[in-house]
């Protein structure tokens, strides 16, 4: 991953069309548990511009995933993806002030001798760290809600990105062309420090059917006190590494090495998670680390793998824990069903904040970015 001063933010850009004015930029937030995620939009008339852009990203080292494209005019703009640990906030506050981008909400037009900037924010953190925001940056953060934004997000997304959806088998990735017109129902699975499952019928029709306390801050909190890893994505590439077998009690364990065919279960499917532990005479140094990482993100992933589009930080691109999952998904759906990842899987919450700028027209993104990929299928990620 990459680092922001001496921490780790990660950002993905994605470029898109814009008639809007030089270097104007909104910001938007999702302060969850674990992580925050920014999403800030900046556009250019010019090539220099975005060359300039290309050359600060390249300098602060951003991991960049994107779709360029330009409008007839020339014009370009960016829709710029960033992410900070929560436990780390002072990091965030910090870059936001580098790129002056407190400048850059919406403007209190209810108290004309008010300069505050007010900020579009999604998530608990913005409840939480509201009065950190006023004091470090005069920022008044305008909480929206939650689940509305991860929706928002979604949709936005899987309408209107080129190669944003995808399935993960045996280590294939492989795009999935989506339906504008048959996208609805689909079910949302946003994987951060919990799970949310979520239903949804149409743009603003949704409804949570379902969720689990088992996420990603069940991994990263479990995994941090069996491994001594220091950060989440430290943890991820340990269980690169590890073997899950070491630990966890399979059902040929439990069977001989057999299969257990009448339920559709092969001698490799993992019967109880780290049940091999309770019938060895070892304590917890005696185990790997990284077998104990890897063992531990198979039984979340597993935990959560029964729906289709999967979100969150969770996830993050992680093929161990894609393939997992789509495994999972295959299993219980008897084969009727896949797992669909989303290449800005983490930043559902923040982009459905950014899309409530309805005063500055932002909310017109949405309609050029959907006519632009209608008109630009050769498009790449």
């Amino acid at each position: 991953m990459e680092t922001v001063g001496t921490h780790v933010a990660n950002s993905e850009e994605t470029e898109l069309k814009s008639s809007y004015r030089d270097h104007v930029s909104n910001l938007s937030l999702d302060i969850g548990g674990s992580l925050i995620k920014m999403v800030y939009f900046s556009s250019g008339s010019s090539s220099s511009s975005s060359s300039d852009d290309d050359d600060d990203d390249e300098k602060h080292s951003y991991l960049k995933d994107g779709i360029n494209t330009s409008n007839h005019d020339g014009s370009r703009g960016k829709l710029h993806f960033l992410k900070f640990e929560t436990s780390k906030i002072s990091e965030c506050i910090k870059f936001i002030s580098s790129k002056h981008l407190q400048h850059y909400g919406e403007l209190d037009d209810k108290d004309l001798a008010s300069d505050e900037n007010i900020v579009k924010a999604t998530g608990g953190g913005a409840f939480k760290f509201a009065d950190l925001f006023k004091e470090k940056l005069g920022i008044v953060l305008d909480k929206v809600d939650e689940m509305s934004c991860l929706v928002a997000g979604a949709n936005f997304l899987l309408k209107a990105v080129n190669h944003e959806a995808f399935t993960y088998t045996d280590g294939q990735k492989d795009y999935v062309q989506i339906n504008h017109k048959d996208l609805y129902p689909y079910l949302l699975v946003n994987v951060g420090s919990g799970v949310s499952m979520i239903k949804v019928d149409g743009d603003n029709d949704f409804e949570r059917v379902s969720g689990t306390s088992v996420g990603g801050g069940t991994f990263w909190g479990l995994g941090r006190l069996l491994t001594k890893c220091q950060s989440f994505d430290e943890l991820l590439e340990l269980s690169r590494q590890g073997n899950n077998r070491v630990i966890d009690m399979l059902v040929g364990d439990i069977y001989g090495g057999m299969d257990y065919s009448k339920i559709g279960l092969t001698s490799t499917a993992i019967a109880s998670s780290f049940g091999k532990a309770i019938s060895e005479k070892k304590e917890l140094d005696d185990y790997r680390p990284e077998d104990v990482a890897r063992s531990l993100l198979r039984m979340i992933s597993n935990n959560i793998g029964q729906r289709i589009f999967f979100g969150g930080f969770f996830i993050r691109g992680h093929a161990y824990t894609m393939d997992t999952i789509s495994v999972a998904v295959n299993f219980w759906s008897k084969g009727e069903a896949k797992a669909l990842f989303l290449r800005h899987e983490g930043f559902l919450g923040a982009l459905g904040a950014f899309m409530n700028y309805e005063k500055n027209g932002f909310t017109d993104i949405t309609h050029q970015f959907m006519d632009q990929s209608c008109e630009n299928s050769n498009l790449t990620p």
